[in-house]
């Protein structure tokens, strides 16, 4: 999600269409890299009581934001999953599915044994990135017994009332707290959403608790952090890019406590902010940074470093003839170490890779 106005593969798409310290941050987010191969399959995720000790910001005013920080001993060091650019599409083969639920007993959900629309046969998937609140641990569990990864999305600069109690296993929606707790602000336009006010302990806390109970309880192996940049936008907070980064940070800080890789999403406005989060961040996932011409921009500083960078282009915006779609991007992304996938903004299913 950015100022130029990239659709959001989101599940606010879906309904729409149907449906400090600087030691502290370096040492809870430090980890030895390593390839992602189909060996490489075993959850890293061990139950932490040490990562109640967190950091927060305080309550802020639209100027400032301060925060909080816990002494690093209180944090058992965790590895976690580093996903790397290697595999015939400059990354494995990659499933981005949030219209519903994935059927593990579906070809089209699953994405494998399929031919893109040049004809070459992919390769099944092994990374899966899916609704982390739809699917149930079950699923995760019947993917790494496939040996795939599974990656968790959730938003954490705005949300929506796409859930039921009984859908998120609680007994008040995530939605219902950060309402209470007097976090949204504007509406986002042309969704049923609100952003919310990332400078209070409230939403840290909200969203924090969502990591825990919808990606690391149910085995993910990393997180899709949604609308990670909602500095870009008419908030209603004067969101600073630095306190938007803080988040961020923090939030990402925190997966890897509880032995959970953090990605990157979006961020295309500014080369700054790839800049900021790279050093502490796992990987990137990226919205049309072909079609708005800005990979550029945001992909730089994680090709240097050898990490995943996952670029999602739309059906919606190229045209209807997924072949010609393909050929004005894929030579690009292979040849800049984005692994480039064309989809449609429904994120039901159908997946065309470029290798």
């Amino acid at each position: 999600m950015g100022g130029n106005f990239q659709p959001r593969a989101a599940k606010q798409v879906v309904a729409i269409l149907g449906g400090f310290s600087l030691l502290l941050l370096a040492a809870a987010c430090s980890g030895s890299g390593h390839e992602s191969t189909a060996a490489d399959i075993a959850p890293t995720h061990a139950a932490s009581k040490a990562a109640s000790a967190d950091s927060v910001p305080t309550a802020a005013s639209s100027s400032a934001t301060s925060v909080t920080n816990a002494p690093a001993a209180a944090a058992k060091k965790r590895t976690w999953w580093h996903p790397r650019a290697v595999g015939p599409n400059k990354g494995p083969e990659f499933q981005w599915e949030l219209d519903h639920a994935l059927n593990v007993r579906s070809l089209g959900d699953m994405g494998n044994d399929v031919a893109n629309a040049l004809g070459r046969r992919a390769r099944n998937v092994t990374v899966y990135d899916l609704d982390g609140i739809d699917n149930p641990a079950s699923t995760v569990k019947a993917l790494h017994r496939l040996h795939d990864k599974v990656i968790c999305y959730i938003e954490v600069g705005a949300a929506g009332n796409y859930y039921s109690a009984a859908d998120e296993g609680i007994a008040v929606t995530y939605f219902a707290q950060l309402k209470a707790a007097g976090d949204f602000g504007g509406k986002v336009p042309g969704y049923p959403e609100y952003y919310l006010n990332i400078n209070t302990k409230s939403t840290f806390r909200i969203i924090k608790t969502m990591i825990r109970q919808q990606c690391f309880r149910k085995g993910f192996d990393a997180v899709e952090p949604d609308i990670d940049d909602s500095y870009t936008d008419a908030n209603g907070f004067r969101i600073t890019e630095a306190q938007n980064i803080r988040f961020d940070k923090l939030l990402g800080a925190y997966a890897h406590r509880l032995g959970l890789a953090w990605g990157q999403k979006n961020g295309d406005n500014d080369a700054r902010f790839s800049a900021a989060l790279e050093p502490t961040t796992d990987f990137l996932l990226d919205e049309e940074c072909n079609f708005y011409d800005t990979c550029g921009i945001v992909t730089p500083p994680y090709v240097k470093a050898g990490k995943l960078v996952l670029n999602a282009e739309y059906t919606d915006d190229w045209g209807s003839n997924k072949a010609a779609d393909l050929a004005k991007f894929c030579t690009y992304d292979v040849n800049h170490h984005v692994d480039g996938t064309l989809f449609s903004t429904a994120l039901a299913g159908p997946r065309n890779p470029c290798r």
